[in-house]
């Protein structure tokens, strides 16, 4: 194979001639053989995105020249649209707060822009991953910003599929408004409500969560994107420092503002912290909703869609395996929570050394939400309600007589809930209740208006 011969402060190494990646990213690869997973794609976009933001306010500024800047500014558009993947191969968890990867990225623009000029990969003297494509950026500045603006590229399109799961929700609400049904505390019968008040419960938590993600957007638009090293802004002009910023706003559509004290917003990540809570709010959501839904699918009051055979040895057993996944993705999403607020708790002084697996941890969680919303959705909208097991769990649960309470008193009602467990006719609550009061008022009572209308009516 035709190789190259690149060097760095620790000597030469050869690498494919074919490779834009460079002696940094080789290294790199050799030192940190991990987790066995790449960088998340989405952070590599984004980190081309913020580089060709850089590059545009360097090169209004004339820090750098047309050509170099057109060819780098190129290069960046391939690789924020996704091109190039497979050459970004630094292992997810490393050590140097990201620079392996700022420097995969760094070394793969500049070979591809010497591409775009017909010049040979590796001719740094013309375009240099440092001087020329890192121009007046550190690590620690473009990284931070490059894993703000990502996850916000991910709040956004969450916040869109928990809309149409909200919208599911809502329309089972309609759809099952009319059933009546027992509604249950402590694992026990409780008292009467509706399946659709129930399904319109599961859908105001997720209204919630939508309503969270812009408020996590909100702590992540500030950026210290010129702050270079530690946050002073140290080998940047300020001409670049104010220009750059806005730049990136342009470029990406995003509200995103320098920090006023870039030096905190190197050295604290707890804005990441709040975000990934917002996170396992949803998360949460998500494990109670699936796990009410099983429950439900149990009792048979409702059935969940039949999408494979459950078991190895058991004929035409069908588990509910749709939840039980969102269950499992809930957990890992809470595990993801635990390690961003670990990983920001364990900066020191002016950088924090484990943004690496902070990344890796905050952009995990969004696309498994992201995934859970496209499984559940569709859940969602194929389960079929059973009205007929719905009456036949409330006609046989004597919590129903709660209802009665304002019109009998709670006497006469537990007298009429320990006959009626007494009996041994086998008869129905309805019928039990009509026989004992009159039946046009026990009808009344027990109408699906009457028993979701917000306290007692006359």
């Amino acid at each position: 194979m035709a190789s190259r011969l690149e060097h760095d402060m620790l000597g030469e190494m050869a690498l494919p001639a074919a490779a834009y990646y460079g002696i940094h990213t080789a290294r790199a690869v050799a030192n940190f053989p991990l987790s066995g997973r790449n960088v998340a794609p989405e952070l590599i976009q984004a980190l081309a995105r913020v580089k060709k933001a850089c590059c545009q306010a360097n090169a209004e500024l004339e820090f750098i020249d047309s050509e170099r800047a057109a060819a780098i500014i190129a290069a960046c558009d391939e690789i924020s649209a996704g091109g190039l993947a497979e050459q970004f191969i630094t292992d997810a968890l490393q050590g140097g707060a990201g620079t392996s990867t700022n420097m995969n990225v760094n070394e793969v623009i500049a070979n591809r822009a010497l591409e775009i000029l017909h010049r040979p990969r590796g001719d740094y003297r013309f375009i240099h991953p440092l001087d020329h494509v890192n121009l007046h950026q550190s690590t620690n500045d473009v990284y931070p910003t490059a894993l703000k603006a990502a996850a916000i590229m991910q709040l956004r399109t969450l916040s869109e599929k928990l809309a149409r799961l909200q919208e599911a929700l809502q329309r089972r609400e309609k759809d099952f408004a009319d059933i009546v049904k027992i509604g249950r505390t402590e694992m026990q019968d409780a008292v009467p409500m509706t399946l659709g008040a129930e399904f319109a419960a599961f859908a105001e938590a997720f209204a919630r969560d939508r309503w969270r993600t812009f408020k996590a957007e909100e702590r992540l638009r500030t950026v210290n994107l010129g702050g270079t090293a530690i946050g002073t802004g140290i080998t940047a002009p300020r001409s670049y420092i104010f220009l750059v910023i806005e730049k990136l706003r342009e470029l990406t559509g995003m509200g995103l503002t320098r920090g006023e004290n870039c030096i905190d917003q190197t050295a604290n990540q707890d804005a990441f912290v709040e975000a990934a809570a917002m996170l396992n709010a949803c998360a949460v959501n998500f494990i109670k909703v699936a796990r009410d839904l099983r429950l439900l699918h149990m009792l048979g009051e409702i059935r969940l869609p039949s999408v494979q055979a459950g078991s190895s040895i058991m004929p035409g057993k069908v588990n509910p395996v749709i939840v039980e996944s969102l269950i499992q993705g809930g957990m890992q999403v809470a595990s993801c929570e635990h390690l961003v607020g670990q990983c920001a708790a364990a900066g020191t002084l002016q950088i924090n050394e484990y943004m690496p697996l902070l990344a890796d941890s905050l952009l995990t969680a969004l696309r498994l939400l992201d995934r859970m919303c496209g499984m559940l959705t569709p859940c969602v909208e194929q389960l079929v309600p059973d009205p007929d097991r719905c009456l036949e769990h409330l006609d046989r649960c004597p919590m129903v007589i709660t209802a009665f309470i304002p019109l009998i008193g709670y006497d006469r009602a537990l007298a009429l809930v320990e006959e009626f467990r007494r009996r041994n006719d086998g008869g129905g609550l309805r019928e039990f209740l009509a026989s004992r009061l009159d039946p046009a008022l026990v009808e009344k009572v027990l109408r699906p208006y009457n028993l979701m209308a917000l306290g007692y009516r006359d």
